[in-house]
């Protein structure tokens, strides 16, 4: 586990690398669904994997437009916290 919380900014540059986010396409808003920045639902599977393999995060359920990306940040941040 990370010692310093997971935040939006964090969350952006996971869906570059891995979900093929612009640059152009960042957002600093925590209530941003993915559509609004442009992804879709198989980047949001790719996010994911990437966070279940990061941090052992579960999102329960597979469809983006459930979450915001805050949303996102929350869940992860949650998982962080939890004992391993």
């Amino acid at each position: 586990m990370t010692s310093s919380p997971f935040t939006l900014d964090d969350l952006m540059d996971l869906l570059e690398q891995k979900a093929g986010l612009p640059p152009e396409s960042r957002t600093t808003d925590p209530e941003a669904h993915f559509a609004d920045i442009g992804l879709d639902s198989l980047a949001f599977l790719s996010m994911q994997t990437e966070l279940h393999d990061r941090f052992g995060t579960q999102m329960p359920d597979d469809s983006p437009d459930d979450y915001t990306l805050g949303d996102i940040v929350t869940t992860v941040s949650a998982a962080q916290s939890q004992p391993a």
